[in-house]
């Protein structure tokens, strides 16, 4: 079986992979990256590295994407394919910034139920706004994550560095995954790093917004599977 380590995006746990777990169980043996713990994006990849098998397929969403181009400049050789989940390869712009500034504000004032609900519209495609399933799952996904996790993880995501210059020297395969109806990290930011990367391969998901996993996770699967067969890396 292919080791495997999934890494979630801010404020998401495992769950947000429970459909992946279980559809692709059969060809990889997956863990999950911990991504709360750290303040710095280069300490997440390094205890990432820590808890993982010496070769393995890096998946990671939005967060864990930022991670995962950290993994790349720490660990190259150690990783055997590389699937980025909407995701970015640039740091952030001075108004994310401060918008993620006045989001640990809101975080230590209000709580993490009420950051929870101040982030969700951005997460989903308009479609899927009042699936109750979905809501749900993010705000559990949120309380297990906590208040000081979530500091933790935006002030790594507001310092990481920006990727673009890394991606013409990613030489795994890649798949590169984006909902159409991403506004967070869009499809052009998906195809960016797509041409960046040497053969790499653009998936883009109809009807679907930030939290593509779970909200498509039929299209993510297949999209995940057909890769991992074409190079050889499903058991």
């Amino acid at each position: 079986m292919v080791d495997a380590v999934f890494v979630p995006g801010l404020l998401c746990t495992q769950a947000l992979f429970a459909p992946q777990i279980g559809a692709l169980g059969a060809a990889l043996d997956i863990s999950i990256g911990d991504h709360r713990l750290d303040e710095t994006m280069s300490g997440v990849a390094t205890r990432i590295l820590g808890n993982v098998p010496d070769r393995f397929v890096y998946a990671g969403l939005s967060m864990g994407g930022y991670a995962g181009f950290e993994v790349m400049r720490q660990a190259p050789e150690r990783v055997t394919a590389l699937v980025l989940l909407n995701t970015s390869a640039r740091a952030d712009t001075p108004d994310k910034a401060e918008g993620r500034q006045a989001m640990i504000a809101l975080a230590k004032a209000e709580g993490i139920g009420v950051v929870a609900d101040a982030h969700l519209p951005a997460l989903l495609s308009e479609k899927h706004l009042a699936r109750e399933d979905l809501t749900s799952t993010f705000r559990e996904m949120a309380r297990k994550t906590g208040v000081e996790a979530y500091l933790r993880q935006q002030t790594a995501i507001m310092n990481r560095p920006d990727s673009r210059e890394l991606l013409r020297e990613i030489d795994v395969p890649t798949l590169v995954i984006v909902g159409a109806d991403d506004t967070l990290t869009p499809p052009d930011l998906a195809r960016e790093m797509a041409d960046g990367i040497s053969g790499a391969e653009l998936v883009v998901i109809d009807d679907c917004g930030h939290l593509s996993t779970i909200e498509r996770p039929q299209a993510v699967n297949d999209a995940i599977r057909s890769f991992l067969d074409a190079k050889g890396l499903a058991a």
